[in-house]
């Protein structure tokens, strides 16, 4: 099917103004409040929510990035989801919130209003500070006489804070059209301080009238799904589709998030402002303009997140006491363009070239003076593509990703160094996007089976996509074989659970036999511990 077009005057604007900072004129910023970021609507009309007769709160509710006496707090009215204006007229609407120390609210602790404005597509981000460190909350919203689902968060510790015990849960990739969110459901129902979800939560790709391999025997999903994402409508309706799934809204209601995205989130394996395919900048960056605002309205951000245009800061720095550092890192919005044309290739000159970058110069300082000036006993990198070597045979000459961290040698190398400089003795980053689960020894040299181990890295395999998968894929012991730093590769579905203490970190890897039915049991597939001064992972 043909994708809808942008809005003209955004089209025209961006066809005459050029690459980079054409949103931020006026004419073109008008027809979408792209650059203005309040909304126009100060003397628009207001919804009286009495008279709302849909439940508003199809979406749910979450929060997100934790941080010591302070919350976010997230919720999108949409009666309608799966149409363009959500079933809500273009007025502002008056929203109320609560926040509790008890499931009942029977103990208050702060409460207030706040306006879904139509330009944000009646999507709130409610910041409450002013709370204690380190504690549970409980929160929802009222909308007329509706009242949101409740949902659960919690505070991170103090800085200074000497915490024993820290649990999170890693998650990626939610092809909605591969199958069920039945990790969410089993997720929901972990014990957990925080989830980050590191890339992929939503696909561009068309999803057909039975939701792909759901096959859905019960609803007929419309037409406009069954084409790839462009506009802005497209994404903010994409986001209807895949937010109003159960399972992930008891995901979201029982734990606070921490998001970064990947690539599917506006287009597969773009880098930069270069496209995936050959259009014009200036149409791409109309395209990732909206994928970055639909981004934004529907996830639990805090403001320093909120987009300009075709830009969005969405690396950033999160403390839990003295026991983790978690640097945030975006690897797709600065990235120089993949070598020898994408895909897996002989690595040479060109993917080593000391110019090319991943994180882009800014954000790589940014970490490593973060590490600097770090007293975590922990620190966590959540980033979305492979960090290690990933041989796809034992022999040479062999083959890597172009599209992850391999691609990109002397960037991932300038990284390492860095750590060391920094004397970071317990790094960990953890990835998504490969739909596998992988875990690391990270080395200095990974061509040199004497070079120290310097981290680990954790890779969560997806939610959903790749559909149901296998254990043991096709390519086990090859990859095994290739590349002596891997201690598990699995490929099923489901997250990772890690726990940090002051001695030692375990991660568990937990799958789900399916996804193109629901339902599915939770089981360990696999558990590795690493000690703290001692990196390294040993199986459990």
């Amino acid at each position: 099917m043909t994708p809808a077009p942008h809005a003209p005057e955004l089209r025209a604007a961006a066809r005459h103004i050029g690459r980079r900072r054409f949103l931020t004129v006026t004419g073109a910023a008008a027809a979408l409040a792209f650059a203005v970021n309040l909304p126009g609507s100060a003397h628009a009309a207001e919804l009286d929510a009495q008279k709302i007769t849909e439940d508003p709160f199809t979406l749910g509710v979450a929060s997100g990035d934790p941080q010591p006496g302070s919350v976010l707090l997230w919720t999108r009215l949409a009666t309608r989801p799966y149409e363009p204006d959500s079933g809500l007229p273009r007025a502002k609407v008056p929203l109320r919130w609560e926040l509790a120390h008890d499931s009942r609210f029977a103990r208050i602790a702060r409460r207030g209003s706040v306006t879904a404005h139509p330009e944000f597509h009646h999507s709130v981000h409610v910041e409450v500070d002013g709370l204690g460190s380190d504690r549970p909350y409980y929160y929802r919203f009222r909308a007329g006489n509706w009242i949101s689902p409740t949902g659960r968060t919690r505070t991170a510790p103090a800085r200074a804070a000497r915490i024993s015990e820290l649990k999170f849960a890693a998650v990626s990739c939610q092809a909605y059209h591969d199958g069920y969110f039945t990790a969410y459901k089993h997720l929901a129902e972990e014990d957990l301080d925080a989830v980050f979800h590191l890339g992929d939560y939503l696909y561009e790709y068309a999803v057909n009238a039975v939701g792909g391999a759901r096959k859905y025997t019960d609803r007929v999903l419309p037409a406009h799904f069954n084409r790839e994402t462009v506009t802005l409508d497209d994404y903010r309706m994409r986001y209807g589709l895949y937010k109003s799934d159960p399972d992930l809204k008891a995901a979201h209601a029982a734990h606070p998030y921490v998001l970064t995205w990947d690539d599917h989130e506006t287009e597969n394996n773009y880098a930069g402002d270069i496209p995936e395919n050959n259009v014009p900048p200036e149409e791409f960056l109309l395209r990732r303009a909206a994928a970055y605002r639909a981004y934004w309205e529907n996830q639990p951000l805090r403001r320093p997140q909120q987009p300009e245009g075709p830009d969005m800061q969405l690396y950033r720095r999160l403390h839990f006491g003295r026991l983790a550092q978690f640097d945030i890192l975006d690897t797709r919005q600065y990235r120089s363009n993949q070598a020898y044309g994408d895909g897996w290739q002989v690595p040479g000159p060109e993917s080593d070239d000391p110019s090319r970058t991943l994180t882009g110069a800014t954000q790589e300082r940014w970490l490593i003076d973060g590490w600097r000036s770090s007293r975590a006993r922990w620190n966590v990198v959540p980033q979305q593509v492979t960090f290690a070597q990933r041989r796809d045979v034992p022999t040479t000459p062999y083959k890597v990703s172009m599209d992850a961290w391999d691609g990109y040698a002397a960037s991932r190398g300038r990284v390492v160094d860095g750590a060391a400089a920094a004397g970071i003795e317990n790094l960990m980053v953890l990835t998504g996007d490969v739909h596998r689960g992988y875990a690391y020894d990270l080395r200095r040299n990974f061509n040199d089976s004497a070079s120290p181990v310097v981290g680990t890295e954790i890779v969560a395999t997806s939610i959903s996509s790749g559909k149901d998968g296998e254990e043991r894929p096709a390519n086990y012991d090859t990859l095994r074989a290739a590349n002596p730093h891997m201690k598990f590769y699995n490929g099923r579905r489901g997250y990772v659970t890690v726990t940090l203490g002051e001695q030692q970190a375990r991660a568990d890897f937990k799958t789900v036999s399916a996804v193109t039915t629901p339902g599915a049991p939770i089981v360990t597939a696999a558990s590795f511990v690493t000690e703290a001064g001692d990196p390294g992972l040993k199986p459990v």
